[in-house]
């Protein structure tokens, strides 16, 4: 009976292991994980100047740059990845003065969330949905058109969709499009900052 479980065990356990695992790292040496394109990947980000990329590389990519460089090792980044998901989780150190380059594979639908700071995303062809509470956010959409539905909403700062035609400033902004030829989804908010689509 025991050898028939431990069979069992093994049958289950050798797809999790084929399909996903951890990589752990820190901010002293830059931090790589395999990530096949056309993935979902979440980000959840510690504050800080974060700017998002898409490369052809399938791969996660985490570059640091900390005015003290000796306060590195606090910081953990921890990637967990399973049959086409991804969660990339960047946490600790010092409240100030930390800026991240994360690389991602291009084609990507992304879910990314930080408390405060400047974050770009640029050079990804995916479902969008990015949300900080404090700072400035930029998205470059590519396309308007290639989306099925896009919003934005700001509760205190300018909202500028240049992309989608739309520019309003003042307290709680937003906008809503629909276009039955899209593909992607697009949401972006910000709590207090400006929001630029381009």
């Amino acid at each position: 009976m025991r050898t028939l479980l431990t069979g069992a065990s093994l049958y289950f356990l050798v797809p999790l292991l084929a399909f996903g695992g951890q990589v752990k790292g820190t901010c002293e040496r830059p931090f790589e994980a395999n990530f096949q394109s056309g993935g979902k990947l979440r980000l959840e980000l510690r504050s800080g100047d974060i700017d998002v990329t898409g490369t052809d590389a399938q791969v996660v990519r985490v570059t640091c740059e900390l005015k003290r460089p000796e306060r590195e090792k606090d910081i953990t980044i921890r990637f967990d990845s399973a049959a086409g998901f991804g969660d990339l989780r960047i946490s600790g150190g010092p409240n100030s003065d930390v800026k991240f380059r994360i690389e991602v594979p291009k084609n990507s639908n992304l879910v990314v969330r930080s408390p405060a700071g400047d974050l770009s995303l640029s050079g990804v062809v995916g479902d969008k949905d990015v949300e900080i509470h404090a700072g400035d956010l930029t998205i470059s959409v590519g396309d308007p058109a290639s989306y099925k539905h896009a919003d934005a909403s700001v509760y205190a700062g300018d909202l500028n969709a240049g992309a989608f035609g739309i520019v309003k400033d003042g307290l709680f902004r937003s906008f809503n499009k629909d276009n039955s030829a899209g593909k992607y989804r697009l949401h972006a908010h910000v709590a207090a900052g400006d929001l630029i689509l381009k």
